[in-house]
């Protein structure tokens, strides 16, 4: 047996794999039902792949002659697999923090947006900012939700809404992705607003003239990597017929489609998504139940932002009717000037909370379901061989109570795992 071991996590009290049949996504009675070993460990090996998995007994029969770069005994504790953030903004300059008040004073998201705040508010801060600068905060808002758990995220542009700008924020992210051991997935989101001056034609022609053609050059030069595309399919920003057509141009680029769609009036986002071949869509707030059944059906996924509800004081998503309807339905922070949250923990909490998800649903979806939504379900999402060894180990005898705990993650995760390097050792957690 090879002994060119990373990491053996040994003897933890639960192990929690979420599946372990190679599932790429749970739906359902699934999600309800996940795959717990109790006292087991996890072997990962040179490569950074899970070797195996389960009663420790086994393991430890297996691989007793075997050496190991380290050793974590995880005795008392719990072994989760990395949380998985499907839908964030993380490279901006200038927060909103005068905006909150805002809202709480009872302005709309809206309200705001028309007064030159929101969006454009960050565009014109982000425009303004060098990469360098964009580099060092992304980094450390990556960092610090690595910190709450997160070992695979989801990044967008979209706060440029012009080809510069939107380029330098794909290459930060990209940066980020060399010098940062947190997996990260691209998304283009120039559509993510109508810049000022322009009309809605004029906006979606820049896009396809202009900003995908350059982006298609620079991904077949190999010096960007973009993974997805995303519009904010919306009442007074993209309507359905731009929408269309600019998820439609990135797909024939090769790029996922996963979109914002029917977050703050009903648009028939979710129907024009399945109808694309969509693998994602976001918020959801306002969906029918027609858009509902064509989800499922299209195995398009739901991704759902309790935090946005929650700050913008907006309906709950249907995630019961979602999950009766046999959708996909995954979690992402929504991370962004209008939703300061980098904690999946604490959107966890808020989805079982808010939306009536139970606590193996969230966890289910902040995992196996997230990483379906980004294309990433083969490689991460679960503890199963041949996957990334991207684990959390927490200070707690079961594992509900990072989700239980609000706000409590701080104390209970003891470390971060990525493919079998330690990238977060908590020595401040506590003994409950």
């Amino acid at each position: 047996m090879s002994s060119n071991y990373r990491l053996l996590v040994k003897n933890a009290k639960q192990v929690v794999l979420v599946c372990n049949n190679g599932e790429k996504y749970l739906t359902k009675h699934g999600m309800q039902n996940l795959c717990v070993i109790e006292n087991g460990s996890v072997v990962i090996g040179g490569d950074g792949l899970i070797k195996a998995v389960g009663p420790a007994e086994a393991i430890w029969d297996r691989y007793s002659d075997a050496s190991f770069d380290q050793v974590i005994d995880a005795a008392g504790m719990c072994v989760l697999p990395g949380l998985v953030d499907a839908h964030t903004h993380p490279v901006w300059a200038g927060d909103r923090v005068h905006e909150f008040a805002m809202k709480l004073a009872g302005a709309t998201y809206m309200d705001v947006h028309r007064a030159g705040g929101g969006i454009h508010f960050t565009v014109e801060h982000t425009r303004a900012a060098s990469p360098s600068d964009l580099l060092t905060s992304l980094r450390s808002r990556l960092v610090r939700m690595q910190r709450a758990g997160t070992t695979l995220v989801e990044c967008k542009s979209g706060y440029g809404l012009e080809l510069q700008t939107e380029l330098k924020m794909l290459k930060v992210i990209e940066e980020a992705r060399c010098i940062l051991p947190i997996n990260i997935s691209s998304t283009y989101c120039g559509a993510h607003a109508v810049p000022k001056g322009k009309t809605v034609e004029e906006a979606t022609d820049d896009i396809l003239r202009v900003q995908l053609p350059r982006l298609k050059e620079q991904m077949s030069t190999g010096s960007l990597q973009v993974d997805n595309i995303d519009v904010f399919c919306e009442q007074g920003v993209f309507d359905l017929s731009s929408t269309r057509s600019i998820l439609k141009a990135g797909k024939d680029m090769g790029l996922n489609i996963n979109f914002h769609g029917d977050e703050l009036h009903p648009m028939n986002s979710a129907q024009l998504g399945a109808d694309l071949g969509a693998l994602t869509i976001s918020h959801l707030e306002e969906v029918n139940d027609e858009g509902i059944a064509a989800m499922a059906k299209a195995k398009t996924a739901a991704v759902l932002l309790p935090t946005t509800a929650y700050i913008l004081r907006l309906p709950q998503p249907r995630a019961r009717d979602m999950l009766e309807a046999g959708v996909i339905v995954a979690l992402g922070s929504d991370f962004n000037p209008n939703a300061y949250c980098c904690s999946m923990p604490i959107v966890m909490h808020l989805a079982c909370v808010n939306m009536k998800m139970s606590m193996s649903e969230a966890l289910a979806a902040a995992t196996i379901n997230s990483a379906y939504s980004l294309g990433r379900s083969h490689t991460h999402g679960s503890l199963e061989v041949n996957k990334h060894g991207d684990l959390l180990v927490l200070n707690a005898t079961r594992w509900e109570h990072l989700v239980y705990q609000l706000g409590g993650h701080q104390e209970l995760i003891r470390y971060v795992v990525i493919k079998g390097n330690i990238v977060y050792e908590n020595d401040k957690t506590m003994d409950l």
